[in-house]
């Protein structure tokens, strides 16, 4: 998600990862983007609404019609603002959904800033009671932050982190768990008193903000989904932190440089089988936009078909 991240994959030292996640499995995109039989119909498939981009508004109950066609049953939304989803009323949206089978499950919603202080909290909480009432109304399991707040300093890092835990009281009051979703940046370090964080295989000093995140926040009020992408784009296994925090890494977004499995960068089979003995349930396709002239709704039925016809996704 957020599209300024698409320049970070230009860096081509990064693709050196592909040696150390690649997968054997490939694609099984079908390049007209017709709607073919699906492999397994009772796998639970959910989608990220962000990889839809604006094709997904040009016609809602059509569009949401052709994503459960492909295979998919759940939604993450994307674009809340003022009880509205990308300017379409929640619950109408809601109906949408249902009318097309689909059932909408988690949502990603960002506070109105990103400069976590004593005087923004008011704000910031005030912002979270109103979002956490919207989708309680929706019945959604998860309500999720998926952009990142300024962590400058280690200091910085540890009030965001409070600042999670108050989010994390106020959405738990209205019935729902409080997520927070990770990009590249929560893999930079940062150190006492410092004033920038740093990105990169030679940062020696400092400590992971994705790690003082996890260490600093209340496991009953806060838990993490996991893009396993983004992770291995911030020079990570995203194997191994799904083995050193089970109980805190509740639900994964399945992401690849474009369609699953086509880079070989991505070992979603591993990926899937850690993820399963963790007794992880929950995951959400993301795409970003499409680099070859393929139409998002064309992108987001090929991850379907791989997904579907993997045999190690369950």
């Amino acid at each position: 998600m957020m599209t300024n991240r698409r320049d970070f994959l230009k860096s081509a030292s990064l693709l050196t990862l592909g040696g150390l996640f690649a997968g054997k499995a490939t694609s099984v995109y079908a390049s007209n983007g017709s709607v073919s039989p699906v492999a397994n119909a009772s796998k639970t498939i959910g989608l990220q609404i962000y990889s839809l981009s604006k094709e997904l508004y040009e016609d809602v109950p059509g569009g949401l019609k052709k994503v459960k066609a492909m295979g998919y049953t759940n939604l993450e939304l994307a674009g809340y603002k003022e009880g509205k989803i990308g300017g379409v009323d929640m619950m109408e949206f809601k109906k949408m959904a249902e009318d097309a089978g689909l059932k909408i499950t988690s949502s990603h919603v960002n506070p109105p800033t990103r400069d976590y202080t004593k005087e923004s909290l008011p704000q910031i909480q005030e912002y979270w009671k109103r979002t956490a009432d919207d989708h309680a109304k929706l019945g959604v399991k998860y309500l999720i932050q998926p952009g990142q707040p300024t962590t400058r300093s280690v200091e910085e890092t540890k009030f965001v982190c409070e600042v999670f835990n108050e989010a994390g009281k106020i959405v738990k009051a209205a019935g729902i768990p409080f997520g927070y979703h990770n990009h590249e940046m929560e893999f930079a370090k940062v150190t006492p008193g410092g004033t920038e964080s740093k990105f990169g295989r030679r940062v020696r000093e400092g400590e992971l903000i994705y790690e003082l995140f996890l260490k600093n926040t209340d496991p009953s009020l806060v838990f993490f989904e996991m893009d396993v992408y983004w992770a291995v784009m911030g020079q990570q296994d995203p194997i191994q932190w799904l083995k050193n925090y089970k109980d805190r890494i509740k639900v994964l977004h399945i992401k690849d440089r474009a369609v699953l499995g086509d880079s070989g960068m991505m070992n979603f089979e591993k990926i899937f089988a850690q993820a399963a003995a963790n007794g992880i349930k929950d995951y959400f396709v993301e795409l970003e936009r499409m680099p070859d002239g393929r139409t998002q709704f064309e992108g987001v039925k090929g991850c379907a078909d791989y997904l579907l016809k993997a045999p190690f996704v369950k």
